[in-house]
């Protein structure tokens, strides 16, 4: 039997453990960074299956090691994350979450299931390969820091270190059975832009005793569209959105403070450092002409996904082998953001998307949102895939 087939066995094989685990994590979810029993559940797993890990990185983190014949051959790691969010699931989900306002809502409870099933080929293949695969089963994607910037931080890959990283990720309007790849930059760096408007507050009926801190705001806001339209490059993709502003008054109390919060988004590392610059000179000169004091705090979040080209090409070869030609699709770049893109920075890396999407009569929902449910019939090609991949990467396979 040739290695597509064998993976494709092993794939049905273990697809219905798979299903039992993924059901367990989204049943259990945990927020970002308090993933201990998410945590001790995959350690079980590890341990079920006989593969050596360490865990307690960052609190909850863990890594395993799978050495295949002559180990210091070739080194490849395996990516996965675990949090959940603070959302509330839908009740016409079939798999709810049973603590309540916590839900996968990401499909990080599918790619946590999804390595451990491929580390469960892997691990009864490894008389047939040669190298060592780590197991990355990292914690707070969610939440700046981001764990896998944390992980990294302490040592979780330096011994061994691989030499390349790939990660998966659900998309829900994507068929599932279908995959997606990106070379070069594929996802945004993430900032969090914090603004806060200070001025004499007062009686709204007489304005001119006052600083009028709500109008400053909403011209501090306009003003700001001009980063993006007048100051990028048009060929560099960037977004500033501001979705917060508290204006704590009445209808007839300017008050002394206003804060907004928002988000900086672009593809350009370079330009990412040069528009924060931009941002406060706008902020602070515009609230000072008009009376005001502009304090300007910008969270530095997660940069931008960088998908190598060597390693990402010869996935993608390995996907249409595996899947076919027809079900790997290239993908376009998007503008959220993911922790992934600081292994992209220290390492060749390749990110790609495995499809969820439902049958045409059920609903699929979105990311981050209540109503998200994956098509779990999707996990039995992530598992494959991944697998698949890896033993492609490894570059020796033998029978």
């Amino acid at each position: 039997m040739d290695l597509k087939q064998t993976v494709i066995q092993l794939s049905k094989k273990y697809y219905p453990e798979i299903i039992d685990i993924r059901r367990h994590i989204h049943e259990n979810p945990e927020l970002s960074f308090q993933e201990f029993n998410t945590s001790k559940y995959i350690c079980s797993k590890l341990d079920e299956y006989g593969i050596p890990y360490k865990a307690g990185y960052v609190k909850t983190g863990i890594v395993g090691v799978i050495k295949g014949k002559n180990p210091d051959r070739k080194v490849i790691a395996l990516r996965a994350d675990m949090d959940a969010l603070p959302i509330e699931e839908s009740a016409d989900n079939q798999v709810k979450s049973c603590n309540k306002g916590v839900m996968h809502a990401c499909g990080h409870d599918a790619h946590s299931a999804s390595l451990l099933g491929t580390a469960r080929i892997l691990n009864e293949l490894k008389e047939q390969w040669e190298g060592t695969v780590l197991l990355i089963f990292q914690p707070g994607e969610e939440s700046f820091p981001g764990g896998a910037k944390l992980m990294m931080e302490e040592g979780a890959l330096d011994n061994p270190k691989p030499e390349i990283i790939i990660g998966q990720h659900v998309l829900p309007d994507m068929a599932t059975g279908d995959v997606g790849f990106k070379e070069g930059m594929y996802m945004a760096s993430g900032d969090e832009v914090y603004l806060t408007i200070k001025g004499k507050g007062g009686h709204a009926a007489m304005p001119h005793t006052l600083t009028d801190t709500v109008l400053i705001a909403s011209h501090i806001i306009v003003a700001l569209q001009q980063v993006v339209s007048r100051i990028v490059p048009a060929n560099i993709p960037t977004v500033l959105s501001f979705g917060k502003v508290i204006a704590n008054g009445a209808t007839n109390i300017i008050p002394e403070k206003v804060e907004i919060a928002g988000t900086l988004r672009t593809m350009n590392e370079e330009w990412r450092a040069k528009l924060k610059v931009q941002i406060h000179k706008i902020a602070t000169e515009m609230a000072a002409s008009m009376g005001a004091t502009c304090e300007v705090k910008i969270n530095d979040g997660y940069p931008v996904v960088t998908n190598e080209a060597k390693v990402t090409a010869k996935a993608f070869g390995a996907a249409q082998k595996y899947l076919g030609q027809e079900h790997v699709h290239n993908m376009d770049i998007r503008m959220t953001a993911e922790d992934f893109g600081y292994y992209t920075q220290a390492y060749p890396c390749t990110f790609y998307r495995f499809g969820v999407k439902q049958d045409k009569d059920v609903h699929t929902g979105g990311l981050h949102t209540p109503g998200f449910n994956l098509n779990e019939s999707s996990l039995e090609t992530s598992v494959g895939l991944m697998a698949y991949i890896a033993l492609d990467l490894l570059g020796v396979y033998k029978r």
